[in-house]
């Protein structure tokens, strides 16, 4: 067992122009770096260039993300809601990754309409269980979140956004350290 901090490496899904991912994951990054038991990488699919296929040749960028993947002990993915579901670019970085995944705790912060999010990281939730991840139960979401950022970043509900990540951040912490300590005595391969 070590008292290590876990790489926290957050990946901000959405590619749109005008999306609100950036804000988002900003803020959240913001969160986590206040521990002392994390670092935390930020990974935005808008600057990763993925291959065409699986097994194509790739980028820099994309080879970069990959690496940052694979060294996470933990995993927060910042999806917005698009029909009911999660963005394609985000399915294209998550698909073109396999064992960086296993066997590590991801969390989820979303946002979105009326549902705040909710509804794509229950689409989620199914890809990362096929990824043999373990995924956190509570999360942060924001509903209506054009609204609910002011011009500097923050939330409107900063007290309740707050306590929301910090549910997720401990519950990260200790799934992260967990399975860290568990796959340095036994590697997880089912």
């Amino acid at each position: 067992m070590t008292d290590t901090p876990l790489r926290l490496a957050i990946v901000i899904g959405s590619t749109r122009e005008g999306r609100l991912g950036p804000t988002v994951g900003a803020w959240f990054a913001a969160q986590a770096r206040q521990r002392d038991d994390m670092t935390i990488d930020v990974i935005d699919a808008a600057d990763v260039d993925p291959p065409s296929s699986i097994g194509a040749p790739t980028s820099k960028t994309f080879d970069r993300a990959t690496e940052v993947l694979a060294a996470a002990d933990a995993y927060t993915i910042v999806t917005c809601e698009y029909n009911h579901s999660y963005p394609g670019t985000l399915k294209n970085l998550i698909d073109h990754h396999f064992h960086e995944w296993r066997a590590k705790p991801v969390g989820f912060v979303s946002y979105g309409g009326y549902t705040g999010g909710k509804l794509a990281v229950e689409h989620l939730r199914g890809v990362f269980a096929e990824l043999h991840t373990a995924t956190m139960r509570d999360m942060v979401s924001f509903h209506g979140p054009w609204n609910g950022f002011g011009p500097d970043g923050l939330p409107v509900d900063p007290d309740g956004a707050g306590a929301a990540a910090k549910v997720l951040l401990d519950q990260l912490a200790w799934w992260g350290h967990a399975l860290r300590d568990a796959r340095a005595v036994r590697p997880y391969g089912a």
